[in-house]
């Protein structure tokens, strides 16, 4: 199978859904000539033109609000805001907004928009533009949160959100951009809702995210020549989150780690391990273990964002707590 890059797979999904429906298209900062801040819609702007990409002023709340309304009217715009970071500036129109309409109006509108956002630290972007957000609003009803680890996941993820008829956040981690995976070059829907094993084990489970995935995987490796078998789940949406594929794995293993990116404390991870208790504390021989970035703003120098956020050494230190 050809091997792509996460940002191939993602255009390639823009670039399909514009030809087959009219009623796609796209908005958000330097999406037109220039392709976008990470090169994802690279042409797409010389091909469908201003009314289908359309460059927005430097104004989130004028994206969203634009979007949402969009939707609300049959439209299915997918949105691009250039850094998670800058969400909250369309605070009002995200939470009190476009999570609620399809609620408040009794479904009598669809509400079907995709909000595409860049996660994660590792190229001293600094504090402002290297956040992991994707639990905040993962607490909010009505949003669906998509976060795709390979180009796999990434192409057959967004096509699902883009025909979804409720607000999706897509979540994509700019550390993965250049990364390449076998992806088909025909189109495929992968379900909201179904996690992937990316390592099947035995002996301890890794729930990871994004680039932990990554990084979960390499630690895996290590471990087993250590005689240590990791088992690593891949949630790929946190809503709806698949309990059913990560309860399966711990009743099999009886131990767990939750890797993530955003801060520790109140991240992702919590959620999971709180469930993992409720759901699942009497297959546990083990206390179960979170790894996420340390609760301060993520530093600008190199050696300091290494230090905040979760490297393979936290990962490979917390599975020998559970297993040892």
């Amino acid at each position: 199978m050809r091997q792509i890059s996460y940002r191939e797979a993602l255009h390639e999904v823009l670039d399909y859904e514009l030809q087959i429906n009219p009623d796609v298209f796209l908005l958000g900062e330097d999406i037109g000539p220039l392709g976008g801040a990470f090169g994802v819609t690279t042409g797409l702007w010389q091909k469908y033109g201003n009314e289908r990409v359309r460059n927005t002023p430097l104004s989130e709340i004028a994206i969203v609000g634009a979007a949402t309304g969009a939707a609300s009217v049959g439209m299915r715009p997918v949105a691009e805001i250039m850094f998670c970071d800058f969400l909250f500036v369309a605070g009002d129109q995200l939470i009190n907004q476009t999570a609620k309409m399809r609620y408040m109006f009794g479904d009598q509108c669809q509400l079907p928009l995709v909000i595409r956002t860049v996660i994660g630290a590792g190229q001293s972007a600094a504090a402002q533009h290297s956040q992991s957000l994707e639990g905040l609003l993962a607490h909010i009803p009505g949003f669906k949160s998509v976060i795709p680890s390979t180009p796999y996941d990434a192409k057959g993820l967004l096509k699902t959100a883009i025909e979804d008829n409720n607000p999706v956040l897509f979540y994509e981690h700019k550390s993965l951009y250049n990364m390449k995976g076998e992806v088909p070059e025909e189109m495929y829907s992968i379900p909201f809702g179904v996690a992937d094993v990316k390592r099947k084990g035995k002996d301890v489970t890794v729930i990871a995210t994004a680039e932990m995935v990554h990084k979960s995987l390499r630690v895996a490796d290590r471990l087993q020549k250590e005689g240590i078998d990791v088992e690593i789940i891949d949630p790929r949406t946190l809503v709806p989150l698949d309990m059913d594929t990560i309860i399966n794995s711990v009743k099999k293993t009886h131990k767990a780690v939750v890797v993530h990116e955003a801060h520790l404390s109140y991240g992702p991870g919590a959620e999971i391990v709180a469930r993992l208790a409720d759901e699942a504390f009497d297959y546990l021989d083990a206390p179960l273990k979170r790894v996420g970035a340390k609760d301060v703003p993520i530093p600008m120098a190199p050696h300091l964002e290494s230090f905040v956020i979760p490297q393979e050494e936290d990962i490979y230190k917390a599975i020998k707590s559970v297993v040892d």
